[in-house]
């Protein structure tokens, strides 16, 4: 009886003082799962460099892109099976696929069997929506703001660790060390989730999945994305290139009308028809996912090796290039945690469009100015902090614009958003790079031109999606939003 009531007395000056004991712990437990995405990615794009010189090939844009198409086909089938059956049950279940896919990938003889553990790995990329989702649920409604910002400032984190890891790693061990790291810390997330992290007590009513409809979603989506990578090389104007992604188009649109006949639909159409609802996907999903698109530019910019007339990589280590990025990463960690407070006194809208418009600018520097350590982190201040306030108010805008039972089939759309306009604008990146290419031993190297002409991609991308801002009605505020179920 007495531990009963220390227990109640703990809660209450949790929710006075701050996240106490157990809600740290659970937070904890739900940023590094939610991050644990951000870190692989950063270490695989810091790794892809070495990996392509391995394994002589032009094809590196797969190393990246396959685990996202993973993480895109599978996103439809999580989000539905966590509303239904629990979001840590399912979290547990996609980070156990997730550890098989690492190991996999790190055990690899060839460059195939590699891509294939990283496609398996991929289906661990719908985490990030959950591990939203669940703060929504297990945190006092006055701890879903701060929680919700510092599990997205957490990137903030990654970006500040993961390259001096990732550089130890690399310099001094080797590619094939990275890759068992990467199982490592899927391995961690999976202790994590099962010691600390409760499950939700928000369901929704246990119904027949719709295979029909997940199926024609994830692997249109997938379709398209896939055509587009391959276009440059089977051409643009052939029947193979035109074929695929007309099929994964018409995918997409059969989806929308099976959806709007089948009883229990994978995504109700009522949801993605809410203009609120379908604005904040798209803003959000095109600023974030140009980011995330430019990062993997950024990586192959620094560590690719610098060939006079054949690549115009600055040829930095891994320790150099985190060196050079750690001020930002810092900014990174500023911007989200001070966004976050200020999310309780500002429209959010006002906030996402302040930070694009911040990042924006900073990638359309970093396309003229980005020879040296010097303009690298001059230029880098405009974009860090920008990022911070970005990634801070995402799950916060998915909050006000749905209801609790919601949130994950919303965290999940967006996710996927995210991943089509990040896998699309790297192929489309990839593209643009490979103009200005040359392959050497069976590698391919881009030119300065190639990188000049990337980062404006991005960086209209960045543009396009603060305008886009202008298009989200007003919604519920933070304060006003649902939260706490399980708290």
């Amino acid at each position: 009886m007495s531990l009963n009531v220390e227990s109640q007395h703990t809660e209450r000056e949790a929710g006075r003082s701050g996240f106490g004991a157990r809600y740290a712990l659970i937070l904890i437990a739900l940023l590094w799962a939610c991050q644990l995405n951000g870190l692989i990615g950063l270490i695989s794009g810091n790794a892809q460099s070495a990996i392509a010189i391995h394994f002589q090939t032009t094809k590196i844009s797969w190393f990246s892109q396959v685990g996202l198409l993973g993480g895109v086909f599978a996103t439809p089938f999580v989000v539905k099976a966590a509303a239904m059956y629990g979001k840590r049950r399912v979290m547990v279940v996609i980070t156990s696929f997730g550890l098989v896919g690492d190991v996999l990938a790190a055990v690899a003889t060839n460059y195939e069997t590699l891509l294939v553990g990283r496609a398996l790995a991929g289906f661990y990329g719908a985490a990030g929506a959950l591990t939203y989702a669940l703060a929504r649920d297990v945190f006092p409604r006055r701890l879903v703001g701060p929680a919700s910002g510092l599990l997205g400032g957490g990137v903030g984190l990654v970006a500040l660790g993961g390259p001096f890891l990732s550089g130890w790693l690399l310099d001094d061990h080797g590619f094939r060390t990275a890759l068992w790291f990467m199982a490592a810390a899927t391995a961690l997330s999976l202790v994590l989730l099962l010691v600390f992290v409760p499950e939700s007590p928000v369901r929704e009513e246990r119904t027949r999945m719709d295979w029909a409809g997940g199926f024609l979603l994830g692997g249109g989506l997938t379709a398209v994305v896939y055509g587009i990578g391959e276009g440059a090389g089977w051409g643009w104007t052939s029947g193979r290139t035109l074929g695929v992604i007309g099929a994964g188009i018409v995918a997409v649109i059969a989806f929308l009308v099976v959806e709007g006949k089948v009883a229990h639909p994978m995504f109700p159409i009522s949801l993605l028809g809410r203009r609120r609802v379908w604005t904040t996907f798209l803003a959000t999903g095109l600023v974030s996912g140009a980011i995330y698109a430019g990062g993997v530019v950024t990586n192959l910019l620094t560590l690719m090796p610098n060939i006079p007339g054949v690549s115009g990589g600055l040829g930095w280590s891994a320790t150099k290039a985190a060196l050079v990025a750690a001020p930002g990463s810092i900014l990174v960690i500023g911007g989200a945690v001070a966004t976050g407070a200020l999310a309780r006194r500002f429209d959010s809208r006002l906030l996402l469009a302040v930070g694009g418009g911040l990042v924006a600018v900073g990638i359309g520097l970093t396309s003229q100015f980005h020879h040296s350590v010097a303009q690298f982190m001059a230029v880098g201040v405009f974009g860090a902090v920008g990022m911070g306030m970005v990634v801070s108010m995402i799950p916060v805008m998915i909050i006000e614009s749905v209801e609790p039972e919601e949130q994950a089939l919303a965290n999940g759309a967006q996710g996927m958003v995210q991943g089509v306009v990040q896998g699309l604008l790297m192929q489309v990146a990839f593209v643009v790079l490979a103009k200005d290419g040359k392959v050497l031993n069976g590698t391919e190297f881009y030119g300065d031109d190639g990188y000049t002409n990337g980062f404006l991609l991005f960086a209209c991308a960045v543009g396009v999606a603060a305008l886009m801002v202008l298009l989200i009605p007003k919604g519920k505020r933070l304060d006003e939003a649902e939260t706490g179920q399980a708290a």
